[in-house]
């Protein structure tokens, strides 16, 4: 086995850090000399750099680009860093390794939507893919526009107004169900956005946000709907997703600032 030592020998020479994904306390015990990443739902080996994974992130990639995105941000590793990550794939231990460089991936934004948010990530996630399928298939193959507002939903409430009934107003329907997603579609054809809830409940439709946009900071060329999900982020702790009719690119507002803007065809 002198080749396959020498190969993976290689693999992990000299590089400046590892991503440890939920790892047991004999791996960290094993590599406490390195510089050691933990990504998990939870920090059981009370490592002092630490990534909280809200999901799953069942795609071994999404789930090293979440990880890396998080350790950059907090500082735990410079942007241009080589990296080991140790993750399991197949089984109940470690099984996996990959070499990554730090700015291999174009950051996405994702770990900024998903971190400190109020809303649960389950919840996020549902959102985001209801987003990301309307931009890809379009409504009946035309392009939509539509704008999700989740989270902080009675402080949304307040500063938003009714542009027509509300559907949901008596439901108890959440975000997620494949038959309430197909709704969600269904309704983005009209104006207003959508309101959801921390937990996923869908609040309401048809709402025009009503916040001031004064002061409020969005790339050149987006139009009303980012302006509003600018502007409701600012004035209150949820986040707008927003998927833009002109181009097709789906964008999310976290505390008034642009932080995510990914293409539907490539996400």
């Amino acid at each position: 086995m002198t080749g396959l030592d020498e190969f993976l020998e290689g693999l992990v020479a000299d590089a400046d850090a590892v991503c440890l994904f939920s790892p047991g306390k004999s791996h960290y015990e094993t590599l406490a000399g390195d510089d050691v990443v933990v990504v998990g739902p939870d920090n059981d080996v009370e490592a002092d750099a630490f990534v909280k994974l809200p999901l799953e992130f069942e795609d071994l990639r999404d789930r090293i680009r979440f990880g890396v995105e998080g350790a950059v941000e907090h500082g735990y590793v410079e942007e241009d860093a080589d990296l080991v990550c140790l993750a399991k794939v197949f089984g109940e231990d470690a099984d996996t390794v990959a070499r990554v460089r730090a700015d291999e991936f174009e950051k996405s934004g994702v770990y900024g939507l998903f971190a400190n948010s109020r809303a649960e990530p389950s919840v996020i996630r549902d959102v985001l893919e209801v987003a990301v399928e309307l931009g890809k298939k379009g409504q009946k193959g035309k392009p939509v526009g539509a704008l999700f507002v989740v989270g902080d939903a009675g402080k949304v409430m307040n500063k938003s107004r009714p542009l027509s009934y509300n559907p949901f107003e008596k439901s108890h329907v959440h975000v997620g169900d494949p038959i309430v997603n197909v709704m969600l579609k269904e309704f983005s054809r009209l104006d207003g956005a959508f309101v959801i809830s921390d937990s996923g409940k869908i609040v309401s439709a048809y709402r025009y946000l009503e916040p001031s946009a004064e002061g409020v900071d969005i790339p050149k060329g987006l139009g009303a709907r980012h302006m509003a999900a600018g502007a409701v982020t600012r004035d209150t702790n949820a986040i707008a997703i927003v998927l833009s009719e002109s181009d097709g690119l789906v964008r999310a507002f976290k505390a008034g600032e642009l932080i995510l803007e990914l293409d539907p065809e490539a996400y």
